[in-house]
This record gives structure tokens, C-alpha cells and sequence, in this order.
């Protein structure tokens, strides 16, 4: 009997030793797997991810598309409504202004044209004049030269 326990003694250190092995193997294994199928799920998300930003760019760019033509026509909607206000708003000070009797713009540059036609008409219609010989100019008094009155304050 004493030769069969050394045997198993032997024996039991052997098979813990061959289980604790293999457990350490299948852990080995187990994290090559999750490396393997971690790189693939990671190369698989990369995918997914470059078709959905490729999507979003997509979508992005007809959105983007949608919101400027919307803002070329409010643009040009309210261009025209500025200027037919912008109009109307003229329209209104010229009818106030004719009213008051102030002329306008036209009728006075029609004016000076007039106006310069008659001046050059009577310069032609003058005589040559003689020039007239210039007077010796009087001398002016000055208010220190005037004697001053009691009442008056002093300069």
C-alpha cells in the first residue's frame, strides 16, 4: 500500500499540474479569440462608422441645399419688398413736397439752365463799358480817434 500513494502523490501533482496547463492554455486561447473578433468587430464599427458619416454628409449636404435656395427666395422676396417700399416711400415725399410748393429736382436744374441762357443773352445785349478810374478811398475814423463821452465806459 505505501507503494501505491507515493504513486498517487505523484500522480496528483502531475494532474494538477496538466489541469493548470491546460487552464492557463484555454485562457491564452480565449484571449487570442477576443483579439481576433476584437480586431474584426473594431474593423467592422470602422465600416459602419465611414457609411453613416458618409450618409450624414449626405443628408447634411441636401439639408444645406434645401436652407439656401429657402434663403435665395426670402432674399429676393425681400429685396422686392424693399424696394417697392423704398418706392412708395419716394412716391409719398414728392406728392408732400409738391404740395408744399417746393420744386423739384428737374424743374430746377430747368431753371438754371434758364437761368444761365438769360445771363449769358443780357451780357450780349450790354455795351463795352469803359472801365471807370478807381477813387482814392476816404480815410476811416477809428473809435480811439473820437473823443469819448463821461457816460461811456472805458475800453
Amino acid at each position: 500500500m505505501t507503494g501505491t500513494k507515493n504513486e498517487d502523490r505523484k500522480i496528483v501533482p502531475e494532474e494538477i499540474s496538466e489541469s493548470a496547463h491546460k487552464i492557463w492554455l484555454a485562457g491564452l486561447g480565449a484571449l487570442a479569440a477576443a483579439e481576433e473578433e476584437g480586431s474584426k468587430l473594431f474593423r467592422t464599427l470602422v465600416e459602419r462608422g465611414e457609411e453613416f458619416e458618409s450618409r450624414g454628409r449626405e443628408r447634411v449636404g441636401r439639408v444645406l441645399d434645401t436652407v439656401g435656395s429657402r434663403v435665395g427666395t426670402v432674399k429676393k422676396t425681400a429685396e422686392e419688398r424693399i424696394g417697392k417700399l423704398g418706392s412708395e416711400i419716394e412716391d409719398a415725399v414728392m406728392r408732400a413736397l409738391k404740395q408744399l410748393g417746393v420744386p423739384s429736382r428737374e424743374e430746377i436744374e430747368t431753371l438754371n439752365r434758364r437761368i444761365e441762357e438769360l445771363a449769358h443773352s443780357i451780357e450780349a445785349l450790354r455795351p463795352e463799358a469803359k472801365p471807370k478810374p478807381k477813387t482814392a478811398a476816404a480815410p476811416r475814423r477809428t473809435t480811439a480817434s473820437r473823443p469819448r463821452k463821461p457816460s461811456e465806459p472805458a475800453p
